[in-house]
């Protein structure tokens, strides 16, 4: 006897779920969506949409390094993804590499110059040579999420 939900699923396309992905990002359910976006991704690898809502979903759901790695992927596609380079910036930001933040922020301003997000978030990294109490980590603020270091939506959106 088969299972009709796996037949299901194996027929649902890559577009399919990342649309699924996409609504569970918009309600907030960023695990769940980092899980079907994972399936979009090994369906159409590469592709760049499904790649920076993945980064997206694993960021808000704490997996900072995961994100930064996807968004890494996003950039060998489109090395100039100003909102990868902003992504990566806010995913180092969180992990505490301060100064891998600033360059990759500085690249998102360069390359996206009217973009008041990337100018802000790096003006509210400390200066470069200001320490830090050992043992604190900075406070980021996710790719995607409603304040001021996140765009509303997807890249792009103003």
């Amino acid at each position: 006897m088969s299972d009709d939900r796996e037949t299901a699923d194996d027929r649902e396309s890559a577009y399919d779920l990342f649309q699924r992905g996409q609504a569970l990002l918009d309600g907030r359910h960023f695990a769940q969506a980092a899980i079907v976006l994972e399936r979009a991704n090994r369906l159409e690898p590469g592709k760049g949409s499904i790649l920076e809502a993945l980064g997206r979903a694993y960021f808000n759901s704490g997996q900072a390094e995961r994100a930064s790695a996807t968004f890494e992927a996003l950039l060998e596609i489109d090395p100039s993804s100003h909102y990868a380079h902003y992504a990566i910036g806010q995913c180092l930001k969180r992990l505490g590499q301060l100064d891998r933040a600033r360059t990759h922020l500085r690249l998102a301003v360069a390359l996206s110059p009217d973009e008041p997000l990337y100018g802000g978030a790096l003006g509210r990294l400390p200066p470069a040579h200001a320490r830090r109490v050992p043992g604190s980590a900075p406070e980021a603020s996710p790719p995607g999420a409603a304040h001021d270091d996140a765009p509303p939506g997807a890249a792009g959106e103003t």
